[in-house]
């Protein structure tokens, strides 16, 4: 065992070095490295799969678990229909346009199925990276941005729990699925308002004793602890570490955790997309350079449109909307979990899973390169547009300055906190007690007070 980690880590850091120096992201390298030490480029296995493949499903829970850290309510109220309208209009548009691209290609109904899936959500480590290697990351539409990869991460989360189901069963059915719709639903709002009520409160009164050590403990423990409950109840475990990093996120050790976090994520997650990089062989891609390209341009060419269409429709600038389609093209470590899930079941054709990890290396390295090609696009598109449509670009461009303007810090916290107080009145006429609905408030929101002291300092 030990010697596959040496054999994993001393090539996934060289590798990843190389293509640091090529200026490309660094999760390439970790797949190249897997194809590197995996049975199908010299005929044997340098490491073995079986290890690599239990370290790197530990690394798909870390994963999440980080994902969940990083997701925040207030956060996503404060990007409002931007976000929800056009994470919904790209997911939608993406699951229509990847079963039909997948019926197209004369795959079945369940293969087709678990491609929409894939191709529906962006990389959320992927895009941050090059929005902050073009200098982007202060941008306005970086915002909205963030708030839809997450809505994308939820939704990728409930599908890994309904593909299981459907993949399991077999069955399409529209009942039995929407049943199962909400059976989830309910689940995941019991567990995370029982999670908010409880484990906040905790440790706040265990605060003054939480070292580092102590903390990060206590974070994995909790996390593995909501893994085997999602299991129990039938979910994957995925579910599980998503949701508990959702809970610690509203609280007051939340960046405290994902600091801590960050390099035991940054070196299971390196293993995970290595165990992906061994499961890849050479020769089928050559074979299936065509499927790889077929894929690819869906991906770059739905997500360019939905992405835009769906930021316009939601308000925002239509500059802003094609900034954020054209940082979307590309998928990443959801689609890989999917794939592998589809796999793992049987359910999927076997080339299936190299040609969405081609697929995947190959948008990812042509992201920056699409970004660039944005503000030209724009121009084009706005010096030939009708009159009438330059007039709403310009319109929206001036409602959206005057709302950034008259917005301040303060405003968009009290903004959240009026929600906060409306959801509480409501809530205190109903089955929910006044005591409950105050301290399930209180442990939302205070965990942005250390932060706001931090900006004042």
């Amino acid at each position: 065992m030990v010697h596959d980690l040496y054999v994993l880590m001393i090539t996934a850091g060289i590798v990843s070095l190389l293509f640091k120096l090529m200026k490309q992201p660094v999760v390439l390298g970790y797949i190249v490295a897997g194809v590197l030490v995996g049975p199908n480029l010299f005929g044997e296995n340098l490491v073995s799969h079986e290890n690599v493949e239990a370290w790197g499903n530990i690394g798909v829970l870390f994963v999440l678990f980080c994902i969940g850290l990083e997701f925040r309510l207030k956060n996503l109220f404060e990007s409002g229909k931007v976000a929800i309208v056009g994470a919904a209009t790209i997911i939608i548009g993406m699951l229509l346009l990847g079963y039909g691209a997948g019926r197209f290609a004369l795959l079945d109904n369940m293969n087709s199925l678990f491609l929409a899936a894939m191709l529906c959500m962006s990389s959320t480590t992927i895009v941050m990276k090059a929005v902050d290697e073009a200098g982007l990351s202060k941008a306005r539409f970086v915002k909205g941005a963030t708030s839809i990869l997450i809505f994308e991460d939820i939704v990728a989360v409930v599908l890994l729990v309904l593909l299981s189901s459907i993949a399991v069963s077999n069955n399409f059915e529209g009942t039995e699925l929407l049943k199962k719709v909400g059976v989830l639903a309910v689940t995941l709002v019991v567990w995370f308002v029982v999670g908010i009520l409880i484990i906040p409160t905790f440790l706040r009164w265990v605060r003054p004793h939480l070292n580092d050590e102590t903390l990060i403990i206590l974070a994995l423990g909790l996390c593995l602890g909501m893994v085997l409950t999602a299991e129990e109840a039938g979910f994957s475990s995925a579910l599980g570490a998503f949701v508990m990093g959702m809970v610690l996120a509203e609280t007051l050790e939340a960046h405290r955790i994902e600091k801590l976090m960050a390099p035991l994520k940054n070196v299971f997650a390196a293993i995970f997309f290595v165990s992906v990089g061994m499961m890849i062989n050479p020769a089928s891609l050559v074979t299936y350079w065509s499927s790889i390209l077929y894929v690819s341009v869906v991906i770059i060419v739905g997500m360019i449109v939905f992405g835009t269409l769906g930021c316009w429709w939601g308000g925002a600038t239509f500059k802003d909307s094609m900034l954020t389609g054209f940082s979307f093209v590309q998928i990443g470590e959801f689609s890989f979990i999917i794939a592998g899930l589809g796999s793992k079941l049987g359910v999927t054709d076997p080339v299936v899973y190299p040609i969405i990890v081609a697929a995947s290396v190959l948008t990812t390295f042509l992201t920056p390169y699409i970004m660039k090609a944005t503000v030209p696009c724009y121009n084009f598109l706005y010096n030939h547009a009708s009159q009438n449509f330059k007039a709403k670009i310009d319109k929206r461009e001036e409602q959206v300055a005057a709302a950034e303007q008259t917005a301040t810090g303060g405003d968009s916290k009290e903004s959240f906190m009026s929600h906060s107080d409306q959801v509480q009145h409501a809530l205190r006429h109903t089955l929910v007690t006044k005591h409950v609905v105050k301290l399930f408030y209180r442990n939302m929101s205070e965990n942005d007070k250390p932060h706001a002291e931090e900006a004042k300092d």
